[in-house]
Parts: C-alpha cells; structure tokens; sequence
C-alpha cells in the first residue's frame, strides 16, 4: 500500500503542484508533496496555474516549490514525473530510485504531461484536464 506519493516536474510552479492538489483531493489519507528537477526554491504557484485550478475547484494556495533531491524521493513510496526526462534525471542522480518513479500519465497510454509555462490560457486548461484525467486514474489503481 502507498502511503506517500512525491508529484515532479521542472520547475515545481505548474505542473507538480496541480497534480499534487488533484491527487489529495482524491486520495484522502495519502501523503502528497510536489517538486522539481530545476524547483524555483520558494516561489508560489505559477498566477495562470493558480487561476484556471481556482475555476475547477483547486486550490494551489499556499504553495512553495522545492527543489528535488535524492533524500526528498528516498521518503516517498512513490514518484509520479511528468514528461520521460524527469525520469532520466530521478535515475541519474539516484538509480536506487527509479523502480518507484513512474509517469504522472502511466495509465493513459504513458501519456507525457506537457509544461504550460508562459503559453497560452488554453495550453494551462489542456494540461489541467490531462491532469485532472490522470489523477482520477492513479486514484482508482491505487485503490484495487
């Protein structure tokens, strides 16, 4: 049984901590934290990230991106990355790891979760809904 599932990106401001609030909404009682490979140490969560998640309910409110390191992934039972090179950089820097780090997107054909940083308002809403999709995915298998 998982117990704690760490949500990665790149910078820790878009992506990982929309997929950490999607996945605490649907998995109550499961630790979720977020980082990132090149984490933006101590910034808020993107205001376009912030905005499209406050029309769909999601609070990102209170969010300080981390940055990734080989202790932070050695304390969670799971790592969900978003894109296959956040993957290769989990097993570069510690191979040990790589058996618990999957695709946020594993359950949607190992869909990647493409960066919406500074594109447009429907480049966030597409990424939202993907995540939104894979979160309900990971919810449901985490269950059985």
């Amino acid at each position: 049984m998982f117990k704690s599932i760490l949500v990665v990106c790149t910078g820790n401001i878009c992506r990982s901590p929309t997929g950490e609030r999607l996945l605490r909404q649907h998995m109550p009682g499961i630790i979720v934290d977020s980082a990132g490979i090149c984490g933006l140490v101590g910034r808020p969560a993107d205001a376009r990230a912030q905005e499209i998640a406050a029309l769909h309910g999601v609070s990102l409110e209170g969010h300080q991106a981390r940055k990734l390191n080989v202790q932070m992934m050695r304390e969670y039972d799971l790592i969900l990355a978003m894109e296959p090179g956040h993957l290769n950089h989990i097993s570069t820097i510690a191979p040990e790891i790589r058996g618990k780090a999957l695709l946020f997107g594993q359950w949607m054909q190992m869909r990647e979760i493409p960066d919406p940083y500074c594109k447009s308002h429907e480049a966030y809403e597409y990424v939202f809904g993907l995540l939104g999709r894979a979160s309900q995915k990971w919810a449901l298998k985490l269950r059985q």
